[in-house]
């Protein structure tokens, strides 16, 4: 039996930062153990832009997030224990896990749970059809594209327009697949203002509000999915089915915490969120065992996961010396609510804007003395509009592959012409790189002529 102050069930977001932050607390031995062969979890495979804008306030893609808190947890000397699966949790804090060098049981002064979750698979969903190859998830798809290089399909219909949903849409589009449809089963979409503008709109995919799949077509492999309208009651409108033909279904229909550890431990489970009930010091049911992040509720973004590891973290190792723990008021709304995005059409010189959740549509008319811009509720919305109409910029996040066959992560160190991202893919995707390669190096200067250099996003060594 290995006696440790704190051991961490998981290394993505949420356990990285519950482990420094408990080893900034006083925790001695605090074991970060994590399933994958390196920490990170989920952001390792997440390319795209917009994290970090509350907790470091500049956007960074998940690579750069992860790398920030991987630099963190090596500092603090911190025991990371990885390629290591967690079989049992007791309720008296005794931690089973299993690797390459045998079975080893912790003994844990407290315990937090960051397991994250898990994606809705089709068996939940009751589509009628085989079972052919080519139905896959998001976060599978997207681990295929952005870890291994393996692109799962030419022609794809999504269901579901959650965000990860969305940012595939995208990112099959720019490895030149042929992205046919996103099918929605409510009314407005679950996804950012900015995603179906970015994602959807700048490529022309259409989004199918209040339709749904109701069979897959294909025994070897997908050969086509029936959409059919919904009514209010969810159910199909008969005489509404349109076969589509593809290769690929995508589903992005939800996420579920990943709890079977908490269930063995005993801890209580609310109904709603499928995750432990938590207190305000993120302690479970169980004394002395703690849950953060995705395992307790999905969370629309990365940083809150982050803030809500250093709680638990804190509130870990506090335990673990004997201490009464401190209280801390539940963390209140910091940004505006996610509104439905409804897919209702776009006059002439009317900009979406992609500032703020709330999704502006801005009216741009060219006069004499420059732009008259209304619909906007704020100035930046008015910037944005306008240079939506003028010069369209994105900013281009995708994969190079190096010369040993690992994916490398990279992204262009500004925004690109909106109408030479498909240019840079292909400049990018001719290049060939070597390792070693660290953080923020640049591979290829003035991408295109466009003024922007691509630099990698995460450190990289030889396998």
């Amino acid at each position: 039996m290995i006696k440790a102050d704190v051991v961490v069930i998981g290394a993505g977001p949420a356990g990285m930062s519950a482990a420094v932050s408990a080893k900034k607390a006083g925790a001695k031995k605090v074991v970060l153990i994590e399933r994958d062969e390196r920490i990170g979890g989920i952001l390792q495979q997440c390319i795209h832009n917009g994290f970090g804008l509350h907790k470091f306030k500049e956007e960074l893609t998940g690579p750069e997030y992860g790398e920030r808190y991987e630099k963190a947890v090596k500092e603090d000397d911190i025991e990371i224990m990885t390629g290591t699966m967690v079989t049992d949790l007791s309720p008296n804090r005794i931690v089973t896990c299993v690797n390459k060098s045998g079975l080893m049981e912790f003994q844990a002064g407290a315990v937090v749970l960051a397991m994250g979750c898990r994606e809705r698979p089709r068996g939940a969903l009751n589509i009628a059809g085989s079972r052919p190859a080519g139905v896959i998830t998001a976060g599978t798809a997207q681990k295929f594209v952005n870890i291994k290089g393996y692109l799962p399909g030419k022609k794809i219909v999504i269901l579901g327009s959650g965000d990860i949903g969305l940012i595939m849409a995208r990112r099959m589009t720019l490895e030149g697949a042929e992205v046919k449809a996103v099918c929605e089963i409510m009314e407005d979409s679950g996804g950012l203002t900015r995603n179906i503008v970015q994602c959807l709109n700048d490529f022309g995919i259409p989004l199918k509000l209040g339709h749904t799949i109701s069979r897959i077509h294909g025994r070897e492999r997908v050969e086509g999915v029936t959409v059919v309208r919904v009514d209010e009651n969810m159910k199909p409108v008969c005489g509404s089915e349109e076969y589509i033909e593809c290769d690929t279904l995508m589903l992005s229909v939800g996420l579920i915490p990943e709890n079977e550890l908490s269930r063995k431990a005993g801890i209580a489970i609310d109904s709603k969120t499928k995750g432990p009930v938590v207190d305000e010091n993120r302690q479970t049911s169980c004394k002395g065992i703690f849950a953060c992040g995705n395992v307790v509720k999905v969370h629309e973004l990365v940083d809150f996961v982050s803030e809500e590891g250093e709680i638990a973290g804190r509130a870990a190792a506090m335990y673990a010396a004997g201490l009464e723990l401190e209280s801390v008021s539940q963390n209140k709304k910091r940004i505006a609510e996610k509104k439905g995005v409804k897919n209702l059409p776009i006059e002439e010189n009317t900009v979406i804007c992609t500032v703020c959740p709330a999704g502006c549509r801005v009216k741009v008319n060219k006069t004499a003395d420059g732009f008259e811009v209304t619909g906007n509720t704020c100035n930046r919305g008015k910037e944005y509009a306008i240079r939506e109409c003028t010069n369209p910029v994105r900013t281009l996040t995708t994969i190079m592959a190096a010369s040993d066959g690992q994916m490398v992560p990279v992204k262009s160190d500004r925004p690109l012409p909106k109408d030479k991202l498909t240019d840079c893919m292909k400049i990018i995707n001719e290049k060939t790189l070597r390792l070693p390669i660290s953080l923020g190096d640049i591979i290829i200067e003035n991408i295109g002529g466009t003024g922007a250099n691509i630099v990698c996003t995460r450190t990289f060594n030889k396998l």
